[in-house]
């Protein structure tokens, strides 16, 4: 009976060590949030006015999201965020919503690195541009960048942060 329970102790830990290596593998393909950002941050506390929030930066990049969560999203993005929220209390709307407008022909994609690390993305939200919805969410630091489906660099865009419907 011991032999056995040992059996079964060592294959758990073997499993559940396989499973933490490939959390990690995927979150290491993924950019890097621990670096200044390209088009600065901001800090808005839970009932910001004005809201939407909107920011003007650029689209694309030459880093692929292929290795990012085991090639789940498509795209490609710079290295360092884009932009960092810093959001501060409880969404009176019960969600924070992050959106990326095209101001040009590119397809646009975003990724979102909420405050517990986990990762958010979205090519097409209803339509052509893209957008990540928080419901009940977080305070805490948001590390977003904001990219296009195809390699391109440079593309106008406005980032859009709401408590609203967007």
């Amino acid at each position: 009976m011991k032999i056995h329970l040992r059996i079964v102790s060592v294959l758990f830990a073997a499993l559940v060590l396989v499973g933490a290596q490939g959390g990690a593998a995927s979150a290491q393909g993924c950019p890097s949030w621990n670096n200044p950002t390209v088009f600065g941050s901001t800090t808005l506390n839970a009932g910001f006015l004005p809201d939407p929030y909107v920011r003007n930066l650029t689209a694309g990049g030459r880093v692929s999201l292929a290795a990012c969560s085991n090639g789940q999203y498509s795209g490609w993005v710079v290295t360092r965020p884009d932009f960092r929220l810093f959001y501060n209390g409880s969404s009176p709307t019960g969600r924070l919503t992050f959106a990326l407008e095209a101001r040009s022909n590119v397809d646009p994609v975003l990724l979102v690195n909420a405050p517990d690390g986990s990762w958010h993305f979205n090519d097409d939200y209803q339509g052509f541009n893209s957008a990540v919805v928080f419901f009940n969410p977080m305070a805490g630091q948001y590390d977003i960048w904001t990219g296009s489906y195809h390699q391109s660099s440079n593309n106008p865009a406005q980032l859009i942060i709401t408590e609203y419907n967007y």
